[in-house]
């Protein structure tokens, strides 16, 4: 177990028949990060994170939570541990509040600690209705506040925006973001949006066919991203010409001149060059390989997520 780290997997594997679900995957997450579990509907997500709850067992490798095995601390680490996968279970006959107070009783906590999670979850003022009559994104955060109820260390959540619309997702989002500062809980949810893992995690394991293709900070990650700047001018032919002759070196993309690599001051230099040269420049934008661009790149794969 490395120093801080929260959750270590090593060669963790799941076969079913000859089928490999997950394939030797090596998991680092941090005390306080948020990591963003990416990959494709069917890559092996779910079936990971089950793993390091006990609910599916490993064909292979090993689990260690908090420093501890899990084969061998089961309880303590599940008592320390929050987690809402795939969909949140509760009575719909029953209130929020009434779900809540099941939750405690399992749980073993305070009266206080239900008030604390509705509060943070926004359920506060929606707690005597009905869980069938929540919306989507009520029951999602209903969800996540039974997860939070112990105020655990770390807490897992599988794919926890699947399903919102647009506000409950932001709603969610930052609920997320707010755990580990506000109550320092380290946070490992997947996704397979990546857009939300882009906005929330602070580091990222990409997986795809059952294979961790890629781990680290998302600051690495967007490192990938090489930007270029898309020029376009009253006369591109002219423009080129007069750029060559200064040692740059466009490409040509439909009614745009492309640059890589260049730094503000070029950009700037570039354009005075043109316009002393009366070529008026029209549009200047930078252009960035988005996520899911370097999503494609890393997993060599032209396939939806």
């Amino acid at each position: 177990m490395t120093a801080s780290a929260i959750v270590q997997t090593q060669n963790l594997s799941k076969k079913y028949g000859s089928f490999n679900s997950v394939n030797r995957v090596d998991l680092h997450v941090q005390e306080g990060e948020i990591y963003g579990f990416l990959g494709p509907n069917g890559a092996g997500k779910t079936t990971t994170l089950k793993m390091l709850l006990g609910l599916v067992k490993p064909s292979e490798g090993t689990i260690t939570i908090f420093g501890e095995s899990l084969n061998k601390n089961r309880p303590s680490i599940l008592h320390r541990t929050g987690s809402l996968i795939e969909s949140p279970s509760y009575y719909g006959h029953l209130t929020g509040l009434e779900n809540m107070k099941v939750m405690q009783r399992l749980r073993n906590v305070p009266d206080k600690n239900v008030d604390e999670a509705l509060r943070i979850v926004r359920l506060e003022n929606h707690k005597n209705k009905k869980a069938e009559q929540y919306s989507l994104g009520m029951k999602q955060r209903l969800g996540i506040a039974m997860a939070l109820l112990a105020f655990p260390k770390l807490l897992i959540l599988d794919e926890p925006t699947n399903g919102l619309d647009p506000a409950g997702i932001g709603e969610i989002r930052e609920l997320i973001k707010s755990l580990p500062t506000s109550y320092g809980i380290t946070v490992l949810l997947s996704s397979h949006l990546l857009s939300e893992i882009d906005q929330i995690a602070t580091s990222v394991g990409i997986i795809s066919e059952g294979n961790l293709l890629f781990q680290g900070k998302m600051e690495t990650l967007r490192k990938k991203s090489k930007s270029s700047i898309f020029l376009k001018t009253g006369d591109n032919t002219k423009a080129e010409h007069l750029l060559l002759t200064q040692g740059y070196c466009p490409v040509e993309s439909d009614s745009w001149l492309v640059f890589e690599n260049l730094i503000d001051t070029n950009v700037a230099e570039m354009n005075k060059f043109l316009v002393n040269h009366n070529i008026p420049v029209t549009r200047i934008e930078e252009h960035k390989k988005s996520l899911e661009n370097i999503f494609l790149e890393i997993t060599g794969k032209e396939r939806s997520l």
